[in-house]
């Protein structure tokens, strides 16, 4: 609605992940070095964590387009699957040919294996991306060990990538799956972006859409906001400079100052930007935390303040 007023190609603040926008923050380029130095040196097992809206899924495309042409890619993006609809799944999407009639979990192992095998032989890579892995169930993440398994004595034959929210980290902590947990050698947590950050991602994304015009300007101050905001969330950023730049678009002028930006915000609802990006399992044992350290603190100052009033009460009686 508003682009053709600020001579912008196209909505800068767009919800949907796109790599031409990826702004790489020193921790989405550390992500992405990850990702490439696991697949390239076939590391075998590699997990991307971060919290909801972060980047995952952009970073994810980003890889799809910087592998080369030697490496064979599958990417999932349904982690609701069953044991048997993953393996089904991972043959499709590597263009595997297995009957649907036939399908057992073994067919689709031994399929898999012949054409990681050729793959192999003809010096090919091959990657299986999960997104959303957090919703995976422990039973296909136990499949997913055992696809690690189809190896060489060299190698692995297959490389595989988990992008997730941090409650992954928990679930592969659990005993049931301490030996997967141990085979993932490539780690790496996204964090949000910091206040520097969020405004060289606006400018960024803006210079994206805008081309050489200079018909968007966000006052000084706005950015501290909406960082305070966004708690330097991509998506949340997102959001409230597209509700900012429709504010502007309605007060016709293309100078958006901190009243809209907070106007924005109350449109959007401080509820949804609020929200914790982390599960509320981590949330909890940082209260728990807390909980201990003052109860005890207090405790501690009782004892000491009424240590002569202790001390006479406990010396009236004899411990034999």
């Amino acid at each position: 609605m508003y682009t053709s007023f600020f001579d912008l190609k196209e909505n800068p603040f767009n919800l949907t992940p796109d790599t031409r926008y990826l702004f790489l923050s020193q921790q989405h380029r550390e992500a992405l070095n990850h990702l490439i130095y696991g697949i390239n040196e076939k590391k075998g097992f590699i997990v991307i964590t971060g919290g909801i809206g972060t980047g995952k899924t952009t970073i994810c495309r980003a890889l799809l387009s910087a592998l080369d042409q030697s490496i064979d890619t599958a990417l999932i993006f349904n982690s609701f699957l069953s044991d048997n609809e993953l393996l089904q799944t991972i043959t499709q999407e590597f263009g595997i040919p297995v009957s649907k009639e036939g399908g057992t979990k073994k067919r689709y192992i031994d399929a898999l294996n012949e054409f990681l095998l050729e793959n192999f032989a003809s010096g090919r890579n091959t990657v299986l991306l999960i997104d959303e892995a957090q919703n995976l169930s422990l039973s296909v993440l136990e499949q997913i060990r055992m696809l690690s398994n189809l190896e060489t004595e060299r190698e692995k034959l297959l490389q595989i990538v988990l992008f997730a929210q941090p409650e992954l980290q928990d679930l592969l902590c659990t005993p049931s799956l301490r030996q997967l947990n141990e085979r993932i050698t490539v780690r790496y947590e996204i964090k949000p972006l910091n206040r520097e950050q969020v405004r060289d991602y606006i400018e960024y994304r803006l210079e994206i859409a805008r081309g050489n015009n200079e018909n968007v300007n966000f006052s000084h101050g706005t950015h501290k906001i909406i960082f305070e905001y966004s708690k330097g969330i991509p998506r949340r950023i997102n959001a409230i400079c597209d509700r900012a730049l429709l504010i502007a678009y309605t007060k016709d002028t293309n100078s958006i100052n901190k009243k809209m930006i907070k106007e924005a915000v109350n449109d959007i609802g401080k509820a949804y930007l609020t929200k914790d990006i982390y599960p509320p399992k981590r949330r909890n044992n940082y209260l728990m935390f807390f909980i201990f350290f003052f109860t005890f603190g207090a405790l501690g100052l009782i004892i000491t303040v009424n240590w002569d009033n202790i001390f006479k009460f406990l010396s009236n009686y004899h411990f034999y």
